[in-house]
């Protein structure tokens, strides 16, 4: 099946690992070309290089908490593939804690990256989508069902889902489409870490697994795969939607 990304190109934050770097190399595979940007430059260097260098990839050191960051990102795509086709939003998990245990200050950090800036990167990137293209947000299956010890993004998630709605609904007739994706358990590093975090990892893992219909962890690369064709023109009729990957973990209809 020809997705259509050949020579399209990409703007991915939080893409120097994980489910941004596992879906930038779904769309270089593709024939996409991508700007992938992370707080590290050490790991956006090697995420670059990983990516087949500067004529497939460039990487931007940058924070989603910075003003100044979408607008970097989408002068990089212009300035150096000559186009911008879409983006992936992807922020790193806000620390862990109930909702009523986590303090101010973690709540307007996480508020300031994950929901303000994916909010910011979205519409900047939408506003220079002149010849329509694709946004996807991703966030969590806590968007639909909240998530035990992880009450900043249950309660930061739901309001990215629907902001990504009213955003489907104002940029869609500009041809503009904007929808939500729901990892659940897929085995990255912000998933690893969660594990450790409860003392017995292999525990957790298996107690993890046996609430998800398909018996495992998800693999980066089944989310990629799923992320890339989200935001490809063969899914030019998608919008507005939240689409889980998780194994069947949501029990909702």
């Amino acid at each position: 099946m020809d997705l259509g990304l050949t020579d399209r190109v990409y703007v991915l934050t939080g893409a120097s690992r994980g489910l941004g770097f596992a879906t930038a190399e779904c769309l270089v595979a593709d024939g996409a070309r991508v700007v992938v940007s992370a707080r590290a430059p050490e790991r956006v260097a090697e995420a670059v290089d990983r990516l087949g260098g500067a004529a497939r990839a460039i990487g931007i050191t940058a924070d989603l908490a910075d003003p100044a960051t979408p607008q970097r990102l989408v002068a990089a795509a212009r300035e150096h593939f000559g186009r911008l086709d879409g983006a992936l939003v992807s922020v790193g998990g806000p620390p862990p804690g109930t909702a009523a245990q986590v303090d101010d200050t973690q709540w307007r950090q996480a508020f300031e990256t994950v929901f303000l800036g994916s909010v910011r990167t979205a519409r900047t990137v939408a506003a220079a989508l002149t010849g329509g293209g694709a946004i996807g947000l991703v966030l969590s299956t806590s968007a639909r069902s909240p998530v035990p010890g992880l009450g900043i993004s249950n309660g930061l998630r739901p309001g990215l889902a629907g902001v990504a709605k009213d955003m489907a609904d104002e940029y869609g007739p500009r041809g503009v489409r904007v929808l939500g994706l729901l990892p659940g358990r897929i085995m990255t590093d912000r998933n690893r870490e969660l594990f450790a975090a409860t003392g017995d990892a292999a525990a957790a893992r298996v107690e993890a697994e046996a609430g998800i219909p398909l018996r495992r962890i998800g693999d980066p690369v089944e989310f990629g795969r799923v992320a890339a064709f989200l935001l490809s023109p063969a899914a030019g009729y998608v919008t507005g939607v939240t689409v889980p990957v998780d194994g069947g973990a949501l029990r909702g209809l």
